[in-house]
């Protein structure tokens, strides 16, 4: 059980603009009920929630067992001897962690659980684009449905899109449905000296393509010495005037073995307040750019779906579906653990 103090003691240090992100003594309080009935009944369920770092802090502090970026919790998502996973994020993640844990119930607590990358592009749009580019290896981001990623041969997250496309041993690729990370892939296998043919799909993130390069301009401007860091989904002229670029893993543990104190996230809001919560000593700025539909999760949302799910609440898959989409995300797995003919590390600028 845990009381409202303590969990305001947890979250006090959140300080992103906006009201869904500020915790008072009195807003913690009322939460305390929802979060105790909610861990209870994991334990009475056998379930275990699994939380993006991009949702709000009272589920990510609260209730979650998982907390992390795409890649980490596909992977946390086959560890679990839980009977039902709650996954507190956004529908196509909750189709990943069904593709990996086919006899498990998966359970998506959001009311919008869409996402504009994974909405861009279908199963049917693939297997027309295959016939066109027939010699190309199709690799899909991992914000993409199971449908999507049954007519590709391997998956990717933010985290290792960069080590897979060179380590791919074919020269011609098909990357999508994010065009402004597919335009940062090619850039980097540029700068790397790998010579591919990529070809990109259209997609983009509403949240990360509204970033431009003259907010960081402001952003040195007003807060001297800031470290810049940005997700591999904001556009190319913003990778070039940032410090970092990295996963929201890779962001945070950036943050983590940094010496500077001073950062400005280009990311989602949610990883901002993690940092504000694990690492209070540092100093995060700039504005607030929520996700509507990963903000959607809600400790409410988690609660009914652990007591009474609706229908739509579930994900389901066809099998031929589900196993061809496992193959994809099992490639990616493997794909990781390979090394590259040639690699240059990751320059950060000064």
């Amino acid at each position: 059980m845990i009381t409202g103090a303590e969990l305001y003691e947890k979250l006090k240090d959140v300080r992103i603009s906006g009201g869904a992100c500020t915790f008072t003594p009195e807003k913690c309080e009322s939460m305390a009920p929802l979060v105790n009935a909610i861990n209870a009944l994991k334990k009475e369920r056998n379930a275990v929630i699994l939380a993006h770092s991009y949702v709000s802090p009272e589920i990510v502090y609260g209730v979650a067992d998982y907390t992390g970026d795409s890649y980490a919790l596909a992977k946390d998502a086959t560890r679990t001897t839980a009977d039902t996973i709650v996954f507190a994020a956004v529908r196509f993640m909750g189709e990943t962690a069904k593709i990996l844990n086919p006899g498990k119930r998966v359970l998506i607590p959001g009311t919008d659980t869409g996402c504009t990358l994974a909405d861009a592009v279908t199963g049917d749009d693939v297997r027309r684009l295959r016939k066109e580019f027939p010699e190309h290896t199709f690799v899909c981001y991992i914000n993409t449905t199971a449908d999507v990623k049954a007519e590709c041969e391997v998956c990717v997250t933010s985290s290792n899109v960069y080590h897979i496309v060179e380590t791919i041993p074919n020269d011609k690729i098909y990357f999508l449905p994010d065009k402004l990370m597919g335009q940062n892939l090619v850039d980097e296998m540029k700068r790397r000296g790998v010579e591919k043919d990529i070809q990109i799909f259209g997609g983009r993130c509403y949240v990360h393509e509204e970033y431009d390069p003259e907010m960081v301009r402001f952003l040195r401007l007003k807060f001297p010495g800031v470290k810049v860091l940005s997700h591999p989904e904001c556009n190319p002229g913003i990778i070039k005037v940032s410090d970092y670029v990295g996963s929201t893993s890779q962001m945070l543990d950036y943050v983590q073995k940094s010496k500077d104190d001073r950062f400005a996230m280009l990311t989602e809001c949610g990883l901002s307040s993690r940092l504000q919560i694990e690492f209070p000593e540092k100093q995060i700025v700039g504005s607030c750019t929520l996700c509507k539909y990963m903000k959607s999760n809600t400790l409410e949302g988690i609660l009914r779906v652990l007591l009474k799910p609706r229908p739509q609440d579930e994900i389901t898959l066809d099998e031929d579906v589900r196993l061809r989409a496992q193959r994809c995300i099992d490639a990616m797995f493997e794909y990781v653990e390979r090394k590259p003919v040639s690699h240059v590390p990751l320059e950060i600028p000064s």
